[in-house]
C-alpha cells in the first residue's frame, strides 16, 4: 500500500482514543442500575446460551452447531460443530468480557478450542516430513461427484510455497495452528479419533466432489483414515471415492474454513481493546499472542490451491505454470491473491515413518469470507503483529486486495457479486471469451458450490458487510464508506416490517451479468451486473447481521435513518424470544431429498461409483444404491423422526424451530452494540 506506515498509524490512533472512550465508562455496565434496556437484553440472551439445561454445550463444553439434533444445512447433524460455531462463541465471551469485566469465559472458549478443534500435534504427526518445494500432488476439481474420484497426476508442476519456512521459524514448529472445520461431538457417526470408534469430538469431514455436491450428495468420513471403515476389504477406506491411486496409504487430513478463523481473530482484537481499557489487559495478553499466531497460519488460504501463478493461468493443468513465491517490483508473490479463499487444507501420513506431508492453498474466492478488519488487525495493531517475517506485510496487501475485491463485485445495484477463481472449472481450464477479470482472476458468479448456488444467500452479503462496516467504524476508510454508501441504501429497501412489528429480509438473490474488468486506477460502474431479491424471510442470525451492519456504519456515518432500522430490527427479533433464545419456525422443503436416490440425468443424490462397496461406522452399507438417509440410519432414533417420515410419506411440510449457536450469538451481540454504540455511546 502506498505510505501505509503512516496512514495506519494514524488511523490506529484514532481507533484507539475512540474506543477506549467508548468503553471506559460502560466496562462493568451490567449493575442493573445502569443497564440499558439493550445491555439487558444482551445478558438474558448470553444467560439463555450459556444454560446448561438449554443444550447448547456437550458435557465437553464444546458448543453444538444447534441444541436441536435433525438438522441438515452445510453441517448435516445438529450436534455436530463447526469452526464458524467456535468463532462465535469467543466472540460472544469477548462481548461478555466487555459488559462484565469477566475475561475468565473467554479464556476458557479459546482453550477448548484449541484442545478440541486445532489439531494436536500428535494428530499430525508427520509434518516434519513436508517439502515446501513440492507442496501436494495435483489432483483435478471437477463439476459433478460421478466425475470422482479424480486421478492424482504427480506430473504436473505444482508452485512453491513460500511462507512454510519462515512459519516454522517463528514458531519452532511444522504443526499448523488453524481449526478443522467440522466435529462429530457427541461421535453419532462413531468414527471416534483416529479409528477407535468411541472417542467423542471427533473430527470428520464431508465435502469432497466438486461444486455441485451439495450436503444431500456427501458421503461423511473420519479426518483420520485407518481403513476401518469405508471400502470392503480394508486397503482403501474413503480415500477411492475421492482421489483415484494405485495404492492408498492411511492418512490424516484437515480443512480450515478460513472465515471462522479471521472471526476468532476480529473478536479478540475486541477483546483486547476492552481489557485494556478496564485495565484488564494482561488477562487476555496470551490470547492475543495465539489469535495472531492463527492470522500468521490463515495466510495459506491467500494461495492458489497448487501454489501455482496468479492470474490468466489457463490451458490445463499442465500449461499453468508453477509460482516461484518469489516477489515482484511491488512485492506481490507470484502465487498468493491476497484474499480469503474458500479454504487452506493439509494432511500426511500416520505412519511417523512414511516420509510425507502435504498442504494446499485454494483457488476460490468468494466475496462473503472476505475480512477486511482482520486484516486491519493484523497488519496495523502491534499487539497482533504476526511473528512471521512477512506475515504483518502479507495482512496489509490483503487489505488493500479485498476492499478492491469488494468494489469489483459491487453490482448496479449495491449487492455483492460471487467472487473469482485463479482455476477456471477447478482444473485452470480456460474461461468462455470476455469473462471479466480480477488481477488475471476469473468472475465466477458462485464460486465453490452450485447447489444451491454460493451467491444467492443473503446471509453472505450481511456477514461480509458487517466487518466491513466494523473495519470504517473504526478506522474511517474512505474505500470501505464508498462500498457501504452504495449497500446500505439497497439493503434498507428491501427490509419491510408486518403490522405486529416483526421483520422480512431478503432471502435469496438472483444475479444476471458480470462485473466490469478491474482497473484499480478506474474502476468500472457495473453497470451490466444486476442483483434481484427473489425471497425474504424472518431469519434471525441473518437479521441479527444486518442489524449490527447498520449500526457500525449508521453510527460512523451520522445515517440516523440506518440506526433506527437496526432498532427495529432488533425489536421485531426481540418478539420471537423464548425459553432458550430467539427462534422463529421455519420450513424446511429441502428434507425431501433425505430418501432420494441417485439421478444420473441431473446428478442428485448420493454418487457411488458401480462396484464400490463399503460400511460406515454406523453399519450402513456403502455402494449405488445409498442415499442420504441410508447413510445416516441414527437420523430414524431422532426425537423428531416421525413428523420428517410423515412428511416424506406424502404428508404436508412440518415445521422446525431451530436455534443456531452462531445466530444465538449474534443476535445478543447485535444487542450490546446497539446498547454501546446508540444507546450510550
Amino acid at each position: 500500500m502506498k505510505n501505509s506506515k503512516r496512514s495506519l498509524t494514524r488511523i490506529s490512533h484514532a481507533v484507539a482514543t475512540a474506543v477506549l472512550a467508548m468503553t471506559a465508562s460502560h466496562a462493568m455496565a451490567e449493575d442493573a442500575t445502569l443497564a440499558t434496556k439493550f445491555e439487558k437484553r444482551f445478558s438474558a440472551q448470553y444467560k439463555k446460551i450459556k444454560d446448561p439445561a438449554n443444550g447448547y454445550f456437550s458435557s465437553e463444553g464444546i458448543p453444538y452447531h444447534s441444541p436441536e439434533t435433525l438438522m441438515v444445512e452445510a453441517p448435516d447433524y445438529g450436534h455436530e460443530t463447526t469452526s464458524e460455531a467456535y468463532s462465535f462463541w469467543i466472540w460472544l465471551e469477548a462481548y461478555h468480557g466487555r459488559q462484565t469485566g469477566d475475561w475468565a469465559p473467554l479464556k476458557k472458549a479459546w482453550a477448548n478450542m484449541e484442545k478440541y478443534m486445532i489439531p494436536s500435534a500428535a494428530d499430525q504427526p508427520t509434518n516434519s516430513f513436508y517439502n515446501a518445494t513440492k507442496p501436494a500432488s495435483y489432483a483435478g476439481e471437477h463439476s459433478l461427484p460421478k466425475d470422482y474420484p479424480s486421478q492424482l497426476e504427480f506430473g504436473v508442476p505444482v508452485g512453491q510455497d513460500p511462507i512454510g519456512t519462515e512459519l516454522e521459524s517463528a514458531y519452532g514448529t511444522r504443526n499448523i495452528y488453524g481449526m478443522h472445520w467440522l466435529m462429530d461431538v457427541d461421535n453419532w457417526y462413531g468414527y471416534g479419533h483416529c479409528g477407535d470408534g468411541t472417542s467423542r469430538a471427533a473430527l470428520i469431514n464431508t465435502f469432497q466432489r466438486g461444486a455441485q455436491e451439495s450436503v444431500w450428495e456427501t458421503v461423511p468420513h473420519p479426518s483420520c483414515e485407518t481403513f476401518r471403515w469405508g471400502r470392503n476389504g480394508g486397503t482403501q477406506g474413503f480415500l477411492s471415492l475421492f482421489t483415484a491411486d494405485s495404492n492408498y496409504s492411511k492418512q490424516w487430513r484437515y480443512t480450515n474454513a478460513p472465515d471462522a478463523d479471521a472471526r476468532a481473530v476480529e473478536a479478540v482484537y475486541w477483546a483486547n481493546v476492552w481489557a485494556k481499557a478496564q485495565g484488564k489487559g494482561a488477562e487476555v495478553a496470551d490470547i492475543v499472542k495465539s489469535a495472531s499466531k492463527m492470522g500468521d497460519y490463515l495466510r495459506y488460504s491467500m494461495f492458489d490451491k497448487y501454489f501455482k501463478k496468479i492470474g490468466n493461468c489457463v490451458g490445463g493443468p499442465y500449461s499453468c505454470q508453477a509460482g516461484t513465491g518469489q516477489a515482484n517490483g511491488q512485492g506481490l508473490r507470484d502465487n498468493q491473491h491476497y484474499l480469503l479463499s474458500w479454504y487452506y487444507a493439509w494432511g500426511g501420513a500416520t505412519d511417523v515413518n512414511a516420509g510425507w506431508a502435504w498442504r494446499i492453498g485454494s483457488s476460490h474466492n468468494h466475496f462473503g469470507y472476505q475480512n477486511p478488519m482482520a486484516a486491519w488487525v493484523l497488519s496495523a495493531n502491534a499487539d497482533f503483529k504476526p511473528k512471521s517475517a512477512s506475515g504483518q506485510s502479507d495482512w496489509g496487501k490483503s487489505l488493500t486486495r479485498q476492499l478492491e475485491f469488494y468494489r469489483w463485485l459491487q453490482s448496479a445495484e449495491g449487492g455483492i457479486a460471487g467472487g473469482a477463481t485463479n482455476s477456471w472449472g477447478g482444473s485452470y481450464e480456460t474461461p468462455p471469451n470476455g469473462t471479466a477479470t480480477f488481477y488475471g482472476m476469473f468472475y465466477d458468479e458462485a464460486p465453490v458450490y452450485h447447489d444451491p448456488e454460493s451467491n444467492t444467500w443473503f446471509g453472505f452479503q450481511a456477514w461480509s458487510m458487517f466487518r466491513i462496516a466494523e473495519y470504517y467504524h473504526a478506522t474511517g476508510d474512505a474505500k470501505a464508506k464508498a462500498v457501504l454508501d452504495k449497500w446500505v441504501p439497497w439493503a434498507m429497501a428491501n427490509v419491510k416490517f408486518k403490522n405486529d412489528g416483526s421483520y422480512l429480509i431478503p432471502s435469496t438473490l438472483e444475479w444476471t451479468g458480470q462485473p466490469d474488468n478491474w482497473n484499480p486506477n478506474a474502476p468500472g460502474a457495473n453497470a451490466g451486473l444486476h442483483v434481484k431479491v427473489t425471497k425474504s424471510s424472518n431469519d434471525i442470525g441473518v437479521g441479527a447481521a444486518l442489524a449490527r451492519t447498520l449500526i457500525y456504519y449508521g453510527v460512523k456515518a451520522n445515517d440516523t435513518a440506518a440506526t433506527q432500522l437496526a432498532k427495529r430490527l432488533l425489536d421485531g427479533m426481540w418478539l420471537s424470544k423464548d425459553a432458550k433464545g430467539i427462534a422463529v419456525k421455519e420450513k424446511r422443503s429441502d428434507y425431501l431429498r433425505f430418501d432420494d436416490a441417485y439421478d444420473a440425468n441431473t446428478g442428485t443424490g448420493v454418487y457411488v461409483p458401480s462396484g464400490w462397496v463399503g460400511t460406515n461406522a454406523q453399519g450402513a452399507t456403502i455402494d449405488a444404491n445409498s442415499t442420504f438417509l441410508s447413510l445416516r440410519p441414527k437420523y430414524k432414533q431422532d426425537p423428531d423422526w416421525p413428523k420428517l417420515q410423515a412428511y416424506l410419506n406424502g404428508g404436508t411440510a412440518p415445521t422446525w424451530t431451530y436455534h443456531r449457536f452462531w445466530a444465538q450469538a449474534d443476535a445478543a451481540m447485535a444487542m450490546l452494540d446497539y446498547a454501546m454504540l446508540v444507546e450510550a455511546p
